[in-house]
This record gives structure tokens, sequence and C-alpha cells, in this order.
């Protein structure tokens, strides 16, 4: 059975056929399967699998769509004079394998994400790219990988607009900032408080991307502030991105009583 990342192409047909191709990749789904099992069964953090990879990949290509909307030039147009298809390419390709190091370890993960997706790319855009531009993508796929996770900063946009993607996975416990299931902390109930995530155009003149936070408790404020604010600052999108969060409705109890 095949995945289905339910990516928005549009009219780029180099994503489309690169996706289409992972979709059907049966090493990949295993890659996914892996690093999902030493999140979650062997470390006891929150999901690193397809169901968060996909979450990113669409995140990411949002983001980058409303920058590039908005003038923002993507640093593969820049560098390379290619094309803004490309970018959502890069975007795509680094929001899949971001976490595909964790097949290996958590510590170095971005490192060892990097190495793994350099050498599933090769196939992955033969017959897409010419042998000179899937180099030119390769390279910025895997600065994407490895910038995403501290003490790296991206250089790129596209690394940027990855990173922040990644920490936006963050509603209804999905948080970003790891922390040991089934234990009553700041962690995990400022994680629980977080309950949509919203990315929207902003209003000309003002930061092109908004991101429109809903929390059910006060809490919630850690997650945004130890962990999304300081991904933005270092991703470099701080210019262009401005958080909203709020608590909706009556503020939700999460714990009745906490002791030590």
């Amino acid at each position: 059975m095949s995945l289905d990342f339910s990516l928005p192409y549009g009219s780029n047909e180099k994503l489309r056929a690169i996706v289409q191709k992972i979709e059907r990749e049966e090493r990949l789904k295993a890659i996914w399967k892996c690093s999902n099992v030493m999140a979650i069964e062997r470390l006891g953090y929150t999901d690193h699998g397809v169901t968060h990879v996909k979450i990113v990949a669409n995140s990411a290509l949002k983001i980058l769509r409303i920058l590039m909307k908005n003038n923002v030039v993507p640093s593969i147009v820049k560098d390379y004079a290619m094309e803004r298809e490309d970018a959502e390419v890069v975007v795509v390709l680094g929001a899949l394998f971001h976490d595909a190091g964790m097949i290996v370890a958590r510590d170095g993960h971005e490192l060892f994400g990097a190495a793994v997706a350099m050498n599933a790319l090769e196939a992955i855009l033969d017959g897409v790219y010419s042998p000179y531009d899937a180099a030119v993508v390769t390279s910025e796929v895997m600065h994407a990988i490895v910038s995403h996770e501290e003490p790296h900063s991206p250089l790129t946009l596209e690394g940027g607009v990855v990173k922040v993607a990644d920490a936006l996975d963050m509603e209804k416990g999905r948080a970003r900032l790891p922390f040991e299931a089934g234990k009553i902390d700041i962690h995990s109930v400022s994680a629980l408080s977080i309950e949509k995530v919203r990315i929207q155009e902003g209003i000309p003149p003002e930061k092109p991307v908004i991101v429109r936070i809903s929390m059910s408790n006060s809490a919630g404020i850690f997650q945004i502030d130890g962990l999304l604010k300081p991904r933005i600052e270092s991703s470099g999108l701080g210019k262009h991105i401005h958080v909203e969060a709020e608590v909706t409705g009556e503020e939700k109890k999460i714990i009745k009583k906490f002791e030590f």
C-alpha cells in the first residue's frame, strides 16, 4: 500500500513526480517506521514518523508559498538561478527526511538524517533533474535537514522554513520539545494545552506569515515561548513571521493536583 502525503502540488509537476516516487518506496516506509520505534517505543518521545513528516511538509510548503507570494526570494533561486518550484521541492524533501536520522540515535539525528537523504535522493531525483541540478537540490535538502536542529542555524530560506514548520507540529500534545510520555511536568502539561495551530497569510506591510495558536490552558505559553520562539529566531525568518496565541473558551483544567 502506498503512502499519501496529501500535498497541494498545484502546477509543480516536479514536486508531484518526486513525492509520488517516495510514496511508493517501501524502503522509505521502513525508515519512518524505524524513526518512530526509536522515538516512541525506545525513548518515550512524541511521534517522529510518517504523520509528523506529513504535517511538517504541508506546513513548510504553505509557509514558503506565502513568503514567495510576498516577494521573498528562495535561496535556490537567488544563489543558483533555479526556479521557485525547485524551492518547493527542497522544503518538502527537507521536511520528509528531517527526522530520518532517528533510525540511528536522537543525539546527532540531524547529521544522520542528511546521510540517509543523500543516499536516497539520487534515485528519487533521477529522471526529474539533470545530474547537476540534482546535486544542487541534494545539497540544499541536506542543509535544511542539518539546520533544523540546534546548534545549527539555517543559511537558506528553505532551511529556515523547514525549521519553523517542524516546531509548528505541536497540536494536542504533539510537542517538538521531547518529554517523557505519561509524566506530569511543565513539558507535558504545556504540550496538551495546544489545541490548534493555523498558518495564515498576513496583510501587507505587516509580516507576511501569521501563526495563530489556540490554547485550552495558558500553560501552552511554555511550548510557544520555550520552543517555537527560539526556533523562529534562529531560523532567520523572524522578520517574516508573527505569532498570536490565545486561550479560547473557558480555561481547561488539565490536572487536578500536582505534588512532590
